[in-house]
């Protein structure tokens, strides 16, 4: 019968801790001596030397019995957690971040990851990035054959601070997020941290003379769908 228990066998020998209400599969601490036949259970240095064997054995079990529970965000480690946030690019993870923090960056970036390249995934990123509000304005849209204008590779980016990350290291990860060709602005607050080369010494436009359509994903992203930032669609 399981019953809740407090860590995972670690390689060195030591428990990880889970998090609290997990429950593990738990056997009978004399699982192995119990299959033992009863007259070899009457020498007592017979049944120390199999309680070496018992010991190893059940470190081994206990990772086969709770391998599940590794690759789950809400109740992994918090290393693993960390370990699993590299499988998705998030490599700069601070680990003196408050755990909650952490398990809530990598399940919102594995979500996000379906959106990039559009506003939508964009704005997500920064939110989840700051942990505050973040807004996005870009030249992307849906027009009517030749009502298209003909800037609209360029998108403005503005958050009330950097987060958990210093400024330099964010405008590093945002970097990442803008595709190549597409002029960009990076705003905190009313200073502009950072501009793309090609935005250098050309401003981007204050608006366009179409609202695009604005496409809102749905409760569970499925897929990268939607217009990606900064490119241009006719019908």
């Amino acid at each position: 019968m399981s019953q809740p228990v407090a860590s995972l066998p670690a390689a060195s020998g030591r428990g990880v801790d889970l998090r609290p209400g997990v429950r593990l599969a738990r056997r009978s601490p004399d699982w192995l001596l119990n299959q033992l036949p009863v007259g070899m259970l009457s020498s007592d240095f017979f049944v120390r030397f199999v309680s070496l064997f018992q010991e190893l054995g059940t470190t081994l079990l206990e990772y086969a019995d709770n391998i599940d529970h590794l690759p789950d965000i809400s109740v992994a480690p918090d290393a693993v957690v960390r370990w699993l946030g590299s499988w998705i690019g998030m490599n700069a993870l601070d680990p003196s971040l408050p755990d909650e923090l952490q398990r809530r960056i990598v399940a919102g970036s594995a979500q996000t990851l379906t959106w990039r390249g559009t506003a939508v995934g964009l704005r997500r990123f920064l939110e989840l990035t700051t942990g505050g509000p973040a807004e996005v304005t870009d030249g992307g849209g849906v027009w009517r054959e030749g009502d298209a204008p003909s800037d609209t590779a360029w998108v403005r980016m503005s958050v009330e601070s950097t987060g958990w990350l210093l400024e330099p290291d964010f405008v590093e990860l945002v970097r990442d997020e803008i595709p190549a060709h597409v002029r960009a602005e990076l705003w905190v607050q009313d200073r502009c941290v950072w501009a793309s080369a090609a935005a250098d010494g050309a401003p981007l436009p204050v608006g366009t003379g179409s609202l695009p359509i604005a496409v809102e994903p749905p409760e569970e992203p499925t897929g990268p769908s939607g217009q990606a930032a900064g490119t241009e669609t006719s019908s």
